[in-house]
Formats: structure tokens, C-alpha cells, sequence
């Protein structure tokens, strides 16, 4: 059974269509990148995976069980990281967990928000306010929250989209070792601009098409063995290849906006 089962998925706001029959099956501990143009639907798709959305036709099963609204097996990550500002970095990560894990005892809640925001290099600057750390540090926060409530499904949307080129490759590089190391989280889907980013992050690349027709374009396979370098991947002769491929697709949309 597939982690992610999406079927005949379609959403509209107001006359315009965003999503069109979107079919997609993702496997449990697939790490999946979600490309495409501006309005092509990626975001969208990804807050009906969430439970933020509804659709309007259409169904997507998350390991079995029908989507009908949020729930503690997925969690979120958004470019804006959404802090509550008057809280400290270590009361924001306590108090996500303690609503998505009411049967976890507070010693269990302190022991995954000590743990998450250690393993992103916070646990030093906890009492810290949000505004009184760079916009890296909130967003290695955010990620730490979404990691501590244990979820089995985590969602990125473009989490690292308003970061400078070395924050966002460090934060590349914790993701990826909270997921392989250091969490119960067991499939990734992520939204992204980036195409190096797409390929080093993924096991697979989904590209999205533009309205009329938004609807999922192409899947490409990422071949390439981890643990992955990002100084060596682009060796990797896969890697060439899955690039001009992806950006073949996106500059042949016919109907994509300049």
C-alpha cells in the first residue's frame, strides 16, 4: 500500500481551475520534490495533502485513512515559518507538540522539543524570542516543530525559498539528516523552485503544469545512491540528465507565463 494514494484529485478557486485530476502514488519513505511554474498548483496540492484545503473532487488516502482535515501524522513547514512572536523558540516547539501529542507526558513532550532543537543547533539560543534570531534560526525552529510531534508524513512548502544560498544549503543538509537519523518521519513531500535543489533533496521529481490543464506533467526518477554531496552529485552522470530533462519540461509548458 502506497504511503500517498492521490485519485481524480481537482480544485478551483472561483473560475479558475488549479488542480485538474491529479493521479499520484508516493511510497512510504519516498522523499518527493514538487516543480512547476508559478499557479501551476503545487502549493495547493500540497495543503489538500495537509487537511488545509478541501478538494472539490477527488480523494487522497494518507497510509489508509481518508483526508478530511489536519492531523498530528502530518505536519507542515511553510517559507514563512509562522512563529508565535511572543513566545520563546523552545515554548513554540513545547507548545505545538503538547496540541498535536495531548497522550504524551511531559517528560516525553521535554525530551522531543530538547532533542529537535539540538539536533538543529538551537537548544543554545532556546529562550530566544523570534524576532531575536536571524530568519535561518526561525526557520531551523520551524523545522524542529514539525519534527517533534512525530509525524510518519512531513510537508514542505518551500521552506527554504527566502534564505541566502549557505543558509539554505545548511538547512538542506539538517533535513535531510532528521530524516534519515534522527525522526519517526517516514515520507517527505516538498515544494521547490530549485532544481538543484529538487534533484539533491529527492527520490523523485514531480513537474506540475500550467492552467488550463494543471495537473501532474511528468515524474522523474532520481537515481543517484545517498548519501548525497552536493559538491559531488553533479558528477554523478544521472545528474546532468535529470537536469536537462527537468528543465526541458518546464520551458516547453506551452501555457506557462513569462
Amino acid at each position: 500500500m502506497s504511503a500517498i494514494e492521490i485519485r481524480d484529485l481537482h480544485k478551483s478557486f472561483t473560475s479558475q481551475s488549479v488542480l485538474r485530476g491529479v493521479d499520484l502514488d508516493i511510497a512510504e519513505g519516498e522523499f518527493v520534490t514538487f516543480i512547476g511554474h508559478s499557479g501551476c498548483g503545487k502549493s495547493t496540492l500540497l495543503n489538500v495533502v495537509g487537511g488545509l484545503l478541501k478538494a472539490d473532487r477527488g480523494t487522497v488516502l494518507v497510509n489508509g485513512v481518508a483526508v478530511t482535515g489536519p492531523g498530528p501524522e502530518r505536519a507542515m513547514v511553510f517559507q514563512s515559518y509562522s512563529l508565535l512572536p511572543r513566545l520563546s523558540l523552545v515554548s513554540n516547539v513545547r507548545e505545538a507538540v503538547r496540541s498535536a501529542r495531548r497522550d504524551w507526558s511531559r517528560e516525553v513532550v521535554d525530551e522531543h522539543v530538547e532533542r529537535y532543537l539540538t539536533a538543529v543547533g538551537l537548544w543554545p539560543h532556546k529562550d530566544k524570542k523570534p524576532g531575536q534570531v536571524s530568519g535561518g534560526m526561525a526557520q531551523r525552529a520551524a523545522v524542529a516543530r514539525a519534527f517533534a510531534v512525530s509525524p510518519r508524513t512531513l510537508l514542505l512548502d518551500e521552506p527554504f525559498g527566502a534564505l541566502d544560498a549557505l543558509t539554505r544549503a545548511r538547512l538542506q543538509e539538517q533535513l535531510i539528516h532528521l530524516w534519515e537519523s534522527e525522526s519517526d518521519t517516514e515520507t517527505v513531500l516538498m515544494v521547490t523552485h530549485g532544481l538543484d535543489e529538487a534533484i539533491l533533496l529527492a527520490d523523485r521529481v514531480v513537474v506540475m503544469s500550467n492552467p488550463p490543464h494543471p495537473s501532474v506533467r511528468a515524474v522523474i526518477d532520481v537515481p543517484i545512491p545517498r548519501p548525497r554531496d552536493r559538491s559531488s552529485i553533479v558528477n554523478h552522470p544521472a545528474y546532468a540528465q535529470i537536469q536537462a530533462r527537468l528543465e526541458d519540461l518546464l520551458m516547453s509548458d506551452r501555457t506557462a507565463v513569462a
